[in-house]
């Protein structure tokens, strides 16, 4: 399961610099690509941030986790690059 928690937080990291991306760079240029953009980026985001934090409550009872690691781990999903950082730190030997 901690393979699947790696994927999904390096997937979810991902979808939020591209949710950051279309609303900092495209939509200043471009409206209409932001537009045509913003849902289907918007729900693979939101799918993965919800796949996420039920995986991390999950692991967090598997794992035996304490509540500072669990929640630097939640917190890690609202922080752009956060999820980089909890891959880095936490899931290293996975």
């Amino acid at each position: 399961m901690l393979k699947i928690f790696k994927i999904v937080a390096i997937l979810e990291g991902v979808s939020y610099l591209a949710l950051f991306t279309n609303m900092l760079a495209v939509k200043p240029t471009n409206l209409v690509l932001y537009k045509t953009l913003l849902f289907p980026i918007g729900m693979a985001h939101g799918i993965l941030f919800v796949s996420y934090i039920i995986l991390a409550i999950m692991l967090k009872f598997e794992q035996n986790w304490d509540y500072k690691k669990f929640g630097i781990i939640c917190l890690g999903s609202l922080i752009p690059f956060g999820t980089f950082y909890v891959d880095k730190k936490y899931l290293q030997n996975v």
